[in-house]
C-alpha cells in the first residue's frame, strides 16, 4: 500500500516533463481564503520553513509539492552519489537537476520564481510551480498550495480578481481523483467558509472533502471550537481536523517547526484532552496519506485504462504526422501514386473512407445523370413556350402567296428544331454539374484519405492545380461534344423513325374514332359533318339531349361511306399527309354552321387532355386552321419525346467518356509529368511550420505516456490492498 503514493509521484515527474495536465493525477488541494494559515499547514506537514510567508496574498502560483520519504539507507545512498551534505533536499522543475540542501535558498526560488512570471505586485498566475522535497521526516503526499480566495483587489491585481482565482482553484478541484483540504481559521464562523463552499459546489455528496480548522489558540476568551470539530456545526465526511500554525512572531524569531508541533500537542492536550489524539499536525499527516493512498487505490484502474487510450490517440496521430523524409524523390511518387488511386476509387466507389453524411464521387454523378439532369429534362414541356398562333403563323408563312391545300412539311420542321433546341440548356448543365462534382473530389481525397498531403502545403496546392488544370481542359471538350449531340439531332429530322411513325398511324385512328363520336352524339337537326368540332378536337354540342336513333343510323352509315374513301397507307409523313386530306373531303359544310372558338372543358362525358386546351388568341380559329395546329402539335410533341429520350442517353455517356473516364486514365501520369521534377523536390516537399514541433510534441507525449503505463504496470495487485 505505501508503494502507491511514490507511483503517483513518478507518475507527476513523468508528466512535468512534457508539461502536460491531460492525465488527473490523485492530489491534494489546499483551498482557503487570504491568510487563514493554508501555508503553514504545508509548512507543518513538512517540518520545514520553506514557504513565502506574510500578510496579505503571498502564494501567487499554483505550488505543487511532493513530498518523498526516504530511509536512512537510501539517503546515505543518494547522499554519496549526489553529493548532498544533509538528510533533506530539494528539487525544482524548472531548475532541473540542480538540488537545494538549504530551505532558505528554497523559500527564495519559489519567491523569484513567482515574481518571474506574476510580477512583483501582487498579481497572479496559473502556471505551478514544481517542487520535490526528500526527507526522512515526512510521509509520502502530493500536495498543491493554491492562492487564497480574496475579495477586493490589491496592487496591480485586476478588478476580476476573485473570479480569476475561484476559477484557478475549480481547475484543480474539479479533478475527480483529487482531495480537498479544505482550510478555516477558527477565529472566523464555520458557516462562512468560503473554502468548505467552494469544495461544495465540485463535491457535493462531500466524499473527497477534508476540513482543516487552524488558529485554534486564537480564538475568543472563553469560546472554543469543540462543537467544530466534532462536526455538529457543520458534518464533513472526511473528518475535521485542528491544528495549531506559528504566528508571525514565531516566524520573525525563527522558530523552528518541531518546537511548535511540540507546543501544539501541549496546547491540545490542555484545552481538548479528549480529542488531542485526532487533531495535530501529526494526525492530519497519517490521515492525508491514508485518503490518498486509499484515493489511489480507487483511482488507479481508471487511471490505467485512461493512459492506454490515449498511448494509442497519440500513436495514430503520431502516424497520421509522419516520418521525417529521407528519401524525397521516392517520397514524392508515392503520394502522387496514392493520391491519383484515391481519386480514381473515390469516383468508383471503392475508397478506403466512405463518405456517410452525402453523396460524393461516382456516387454523386450518378445522381446527377439520372436525378438532376433526367428530372430537368422530363420536366421540359415538349409544346412550351409554344402557342397556337405560333403554329399557325408558322404554316401560313411556310405556304407563302398562296393558299396550301396541305399543312406543309417545312413548318413542322421549323417547331420541332425550336423545341429540340431547348434541351440544350440543361446538357451543358449537366457537364457543369458533373466537373463541380470532380472538382470536389480534389478535397476530399485530402481530407479523408491521403493525410500526408497537410504535411506538404506546398505539394498539396500543386496537386489541386494540376487536377483542376485537367478538368478545366476537359471542360470545353465535353461541352463541344454535347453542343454536337443536340445538333446532331437538329441536323436531320427524322420522320421515318419507327417510334415516330408509330405514332402518326396512333393519332390518325384517334381522330378518326373522334369523328365517329362525334357524329354519334350530335342531336337531330344538326349537320352530320366530322368538321363541326371546337379547338383541339373536342366536339361541340349545342344541347345535352341525345340524338334519335335514326340520326345515329345515318350517322353510321355516312361514318361507313366516308371509311370507304381510299386511304394512304405509307407510314411516316405520308400517313399524316393522308389524315389531312380526308379532313379537305369532309368539309363542306363547315361554313354551314357558325364555329365556336373554345369548346367547354366541363361537359359531361368528356375527358380534358391538357395539352389539346389551345392558348387564347386574338381571333376565332377556323376548323381547318385548329385541325392543322392540332396535327403539327401532336407531332412536334411525338417526335420531341424521342429526342429527349436520345439525349437522356447519350450526354450521360459523352460526359463518362470526354471527362470522367479521361481524367481518371490521365491523371496519374499528368501528375507525375508535371510534378516529379528534381528541380521541384525540395520546394514541394518543404513542411508546414508547425508540423515538425506538432510531431515532436506528439512522441513526447506517446513517450511519456508508454513510460507511465510501464510504472503503473509494475504494480502488483497485492500492492494495492
Amino acid at each position: 500500500m505505501e508503494a502507491l503514493i511514490p507511483v503517483i509521484n513518478k507518475l507527476q515527474d513523468v508528466f512535468n516533463t512534457v508539461g502536460a495536465d491531460i492525465i488527473q493525477l490523485p492530489q491534494i488541494v489546499v483551498v482557503g481564503t487570504q491568510s487563514s494559515g493554508k501555508s503553514s499547514v504545508l509548512e507543518s506537514l513538512v517540518g520545514r520553513d520553506l514557504l513565502p510567508r506574510g500578510t496579505g496574498i503571498v502564494t501567487r502560483r499554483p505550488l505543487i509539492l511532493q513530498l518523498v520519504h526516504i530511509d536512512q539507507e537510501d539517503r546515505r545512498k543518494t547522499s554519496e552519489e549526489n553529493g548532498i551534505d544533509g538528510e533533506e533536499w530539494g528539487k525544482f522543475l524548472h531548475t532541473k537537476n540542480k538540488i537545494y540542501t538549504d530551505f532558505e535558498e528554497i523559500r527564495q526560488e519559489i519567491e523569484a520564481e513567482t515574481e518571474r512570471i506574476s510580477g512583483n505586485n501582487k498579481g497572479i498566475s496559473d502556471e505551478p510551480i514544481h517542487l520535490k522535497i526528500f526527507s526522512p521526516h515526512v510521509v509520502n503526499l502530493t500536495l498543491v498550495d493554491l492562492p487564497g480566495i480574496t475579495k477586493v483587489p490589491v496592487g496591480d491585481q485586476p478588478k476580476d480578481i476573485e473570479i480569476q482565482i475561484k476559477e484557478l482553484i475549480l481547475k484543480y478541484i474539479s479533478n475527480p481523483n483529487s482531495i480537498i483540504l479544505a482550510v478555516t481559521a477558527a477565529n472566523t464562523d464555520m458557516a462562512t467558509s468560503e473554502a468548505l463552499k467552494v469544495a461544495r459546489e465540485v463535491d457535493t455528496d462531500g466524499r473527497r472533502t477534508l476540513a482543516v480548522v487552524t488558529k485554534l489558540d486564537l480564538m475568543d476568551a472563553g469560546t472554543d471550537a469543540m462543537d467544530v470539530l466534532m462536526g455538529r456545526v457543520i458534518p464533513v465526511k472526511l473528518g475535521i481536523i485542528g491544528v495549531v500554525n506559528r504566528s508571525q512572531l514565531d516566524i520573525n524569531q525563527k522558530k523552528l517547526v518541531a518546537d511548535s508541533i511540540r507546543d501544539e500537542y501541549a496546547f491540545l492536550q490542555k484545552k481538548y484532552p479528549s480529542l488531542a489524539n485526532r487533531n495535530g499536525t501529526k494526525y492530519l499527516a497519517r490521515t492525508l496519506n491514508r485518503l490518498l493512498m486509499h484515493h489511489i487505490r480507487d483511482c488507479l484502474p481508471e487511471l490505467k485504462t485512461r493512459i492506454n487510450v490515449l498511448a494509442a490517440q497519440y500513436q495514430s496521430l503520431l502516424n497520421s504526422y509522419g516520418e521525417p523524409v529521407d528519401d524525397k524523390s521516392s517520397t514524392l511518387l508515392q503520394l502522387i501514386t496514392k493520391f491519383a488511386a484515391e481519386y480514381c476509387h473515390t469516383i468508383e466507389g471503392t475508397a478506403k473512407y466512405i463518405e456517410t453524411a452525402e453523396l460524393c464521387g461516382g456516387a454523386r454523378i450518378c445522381y446527377i445523370f439520372h436525378e438532376t439532369f433526367g428530372r430537368t429534362l422530363e420536366s421540359v414541356d415538349p409544346l412550351g413556350g409554344l402557342t397556337t398562333i405560333d403554329v399557325l403563323t408558322a404554316i401560313r408563312n411556310a405556304t407563302g402567296p398562296r393558299p396550301a391545300l396541305f399543312v406543309p412539311e417545312v413548318s413542322f420542321e421549323l417547331l420541332v428544331k425550336r423545341q429540340v433546341k431547348r434541351l440544350e440548356e440543361p446538357s451543358l448543365r449537366c457537364v457543369e454539374l458533373v466537373h463541380e462534382e470532380m472538382q470536389r473530389i480534389i478535397q476530399h481525397c485530402s481530407n479523408y484519405s491521403t493525410q500526408e498531403l497537410l504535411r506538404f502545403p506546398k505539394l498539396h496546392d500543386a496537386i489541386v492545380e494540376v487536377v483542376t488544370s485537367l478538368l478545366r481542359k476537359r471542360l470545353p471538350v465535353t461541352n463541344e461534344m454535347v453542343h454536337n449531340l443536340v445538333a446532331i439531332e437538329l441536323a436531320y429530322i427524322n420522320t421515318k423513325h419507327p417510334d415516330f411513325a408509330d405514332a402518326c398511324g396512333l393519332m390518325n385512328n384517334n381522330i378518326e374514332e373522334q369523328r365517329r363520336n362525334r357524329m354519334r352524339d350530335l342531336p337531330a337537326g344538326v349537320p352530320r359533318d366530322k368538321s363541326f368540332k371546337g379547338p383541339g378536337g373536342q366536339s361541340l354540342s349545342p344541347t345535352d339531349h341525345p340524338p334519335p336513333e335514326s340520326e345515329v343510323a345515318k350517322a353510321a352509315a355516312g361514318s361507313s361511306q366516308s371509311g370507304s374513301v381510299p386511304e394512304q397507307t405509307d407510314s411516316g409523313t405520308g400517313n399524316w399527309r393522308g389524315m389531312l386530306k380526308r379532313g379537305e373531303e369532309n368539309t363542306a359544310g363547315d361554313r354551314a354552321v357558325p364555329q365556336p372558338l373554345f369548346a367547354s372543358s366541363q361537359q359531361k362525358g368528356y375527358a380534358v387532355n391538357l395539352l389539346d386546351v389551345p392558348v387564347p388568341v386574338s381571333r376565332k380559329l377556323s376548323a381547318r386552321e385548329q385541325r392543322d395546329c392540332e396535327v403539327i402539335e401532336r407531332l412536334i410533341k411525338s417526335y420531341f419525346l424521342i429526342v429527349r429520350k436520345n439525349i437522356q442517353d447519350s450526354v450521360p455517356k459523352a460526359v463518362m467518356h470526354f471527362l470522367v473516364n479521361h481524367v481518371k486514365d490521365c491523371l496519374q501520369s499528368e501528375l507525375v509529368g508535371q510534378l516529379y521534377k528534381t528541380a521541384l523536390l525540395n520546394d514541394l516537399l518543404t513542411e508546414s511550420e508547425d508540423m515538425a514541433q506538432r510531431r515532436n510534441e506528439a512522441a513526447d507525449m506517446l513517450k511519456a505516456l508508454q513510460k507511465a503505463g510501464q510504472v503503473i504496470a509494475e504494480i502488483r495487485e497485492t500492492h494495492m490492498w
